[in-house]
């Protein structure tokens, strides 16, 4: 079996740090390599893959400004439906701007939705519902007017997220994701601080107001902003925490570092928003709460949540053996015909 994957060009595939889709599809060419499929990673010319990679711009465009966007987006999307005939199957992890060239190619298109972005995408979705087969990363971001072929929770290396079977003794506590009104960065800290535990904060700065006004005026010894953590710091960082504060305000897709998390077997405790419900298991490896006054308490009995079994599920679960597995079924399936 051929497949093209087609990552965004935000990023190198995998990324340095942040760049959630970038490393889904890193993960996901490896795995199914692993496996015996020929796969063609259409990324930056900078990324690293055990498959063959292809590209038509050097950096992504968040670590090298100096090109317009649109251009090599549409040169990227280009090449790959371009080379079509060369595969089998056509992997898109790009959003929604490939799917209008689906039509154009007799190779089959599956495209995971990592999220939507805003309800304004969804047109594009529905126009091709007929011709793409579509992946949800989870039950909780399906829309209902879309058809699915499958849901299919992302998986992650194991081997980059050793277990850790015991925090550092301070029993700090660690907020990891984009810095973000959305990932509740500043009331994570507000709980850190009336659990009487320090927190440490990792992650890209991705509104610079919230940042400037809410953050930074919590930061102290006890509050540490670390940047963004990139390789193998980011399993140290979550290795060593007594657990991930997740207090999202949205309807999160999946959450990749929460996975990641388990993987190195730090519990979470979250809001039962979004996907948060399908991957975190109350009482067994983190906690849903459905308010701060409750992560706090949560934090309070951490000792009831048993590592090993944090790094269990994340092993049944979200492994990139299991999640490639899977899309390896649903390629099988499509190339047979079926939606």
């Amino acid at each position: 079996m051929r497949v093209a994957m087609l990552a965004p060009i935000a990023w190198p595939t995998p990324p340095r740090g942040y760049g959630p889709w970038e490393r889904v599809a890193a993960t996901l060419t490896d795995a199914l390599v692993d496996l015996g499929v020929h796969v063609t990673l259409y990324a930056t010319g900078d990324s690293h893959t055990r498959g063959q990679l292809r590209s038509v711009v050097a950096h992504g465009y968040e670590e090298d400004p100096g090109y317009d966007v649109k251009v090599f987006e549409a040169l990227h999307i280009a090449k790959v439906f371009e080379e079509a005939a060369e595969h089998d199957l056509v992997h898109n992890h790009f959003d929604f701007l490939p799917l209008t060239w689906s039509r154009l190619v007799d190779t089959p298109v599956v495209t995971t939705i990592h999220g939507f972005s805003s309800p304004s995408i969804l047109p594009a979705y529905r126009v091709y519902d007929d011709r793409v087969r579509y992946v949800a990363i989870s039950d909780a971001d399906r829309d209902p007017n879309l058809s699915y072929i499958a849901t299919i929770y992302n998986g992650v290396d194991l081997d980059d997220f050793p277990y850790c079977p015991e925090p550092e003794n301070d029993g700090h506590v660690v907020s990891f994701g984009r810095i973000h009104p959305d990932k509740g960065t500043a009331e994570a800290i507000d709980i850190a601080r009336a659990a009487g535990r320090r927190i440490l904060l990792a992650g890209i700065v991705h509104d610079l107001h919230y940042f400037d006004t809410e953050v930074c005026p919590r930061l102290d010894r006890d509050v540490v902003y670390l940047g963004p953590v990139e390789g193998a710091e980011r399993a140290r960082v979550l290795g060593a925490a007594g657990a991930l504060l997740h207090p999202i305000s949205f309807a999160e897709p999946f959450g990749l570092s929460v996975v990641e998390a388990l993987a190195c077997g730090t519990p979470v405790v979250t809001y039962p928003k979004g996907a948060m419900p399908e991957v975190v298991r109350d009482g067994e490896t983190g906690f849903l709460v459905p308010d701060a006054d409750e992560a706090v308490a949560a934090l309070g009995k951490l000792d009831s949540i048993d590592r090993a079994d944090c790094r269990a599920d994340a092993e049944l679960r979200f492994s990139a053996q299991r999640m490639a597995a899977d899309y390896l079924a649903v390629y099988r399936r499509i190339l047979e015909g079926g939606r």
